[in-house]
């Protein structure tokens, strides 16, 4: 692909840099936009987006550089070249969590509400930055002996050149893609608080989960599946907690 996309004398802009910064731009523009249309605080999505991304990108990072220790024990500099790719969306998820839960507590509007504006947005910010990963090879697939494989040949992608790869950063774009229209579809449905986070959990989840059996990239394994599938796991089971234990009852009624 193309892992660089401007080069003018000394100023180079990473393909990936441009995604990742355009997704959170289009994140942010919907979960403002999210809040608006529910009369929420003007002020809640800025301050929570601030706190969250800075603690996700650094999450991010951090489990990338851990899953990738060997090769950056030898290039430690490497390790805040984060506008290059190698950003873990799990790492800066469970770094964003307790984050975001801190920055709630301040805001006197239900927790459940608030998670319901960002899921849309975060899903769409994760669509959009796929293509990022695509333009630097990271998150890479498996060799795909079909006629869907991808060749990666530029000397600067993370991936390996000259070979068809399955194309899991398009795998990841459509199913992050699909999720933000479902989440869009319920969102204006204005279900009881709690149902489009929940959504969130599961789909990204399951579609992680699937995607995964086809990623070729290094991610840690443990019994027989990635990091990325067990915290998958652990997101539907979140996601089924949080239904049972609060949406399902009713406490996240969107009349209260």
């Amino acid at each position: 692909m193309h892992p660089v996309l401007l080069k003018i004398g000394p100023l180079t802009l990473h393909t990936y840099g441009f995604f990742v910064a355009l997704g959170f731009l289009l994140g942010l523009f919907w979960c403002s936009r999210e809040s608006r249309r529910r009369r929420l605080d003007p002020e809640i999505i800025p301050d929570l987006f601030f706190y969250v991304v800075i603690a996700a990108l650094a999450g991010a990072r951090l489990l990338y550089v851990l899953l990738n220790w060997k090769y950056f024990y030898g290039n430690p500099l490497a390790v805040f070249k984060i506008w290059e790719g190698g950003l873990v969306f799990y790492g800066g998820f469970l770094a964003a969590v307790p984050v975001l839960v801190w920055r709630i507590r301040r805001w006197q509007r239900p927790a459940l509400e608030i998670l319901d504006v960002a899921a849309p947005g975060l899903v769409l910010a994760q669509a959009v930055g796929r293509f990022g990963c695509l333009s630097a090879g990271c998150c890479y697939g498996r060799a795909c002996p079909g006629p869907l494989g991808i060749v990666f040949t530029s000397p600067l992608s993370h991936a390996p050149l000259n070979q068809p790869l399955y194309p899991t950063q398009l795998f990841h774009a459509a199913a992050d893609f699909f999720i933000f229209l479902v989440l869009v579809r319920l969102s204006g449905k204005a279900p009881r608080r709690g149902v489009v986070a929940v959504c969130y959990l599961l789909l990204y989840g399951l579609f992680r989960f699937t995607i995964e059996f086809w990623r070729g990239d290094p991610r840690g394994f443990f019994a027989g599946f990635s990091t990325s599938q067990w915290i998958s796991l652990l997101l539907i089971a979140c996601g089924l907690l949080l239904w049972f234990l609060k949406v399902g009852k009713g406490e996240g009624s969107a009349e209260e």
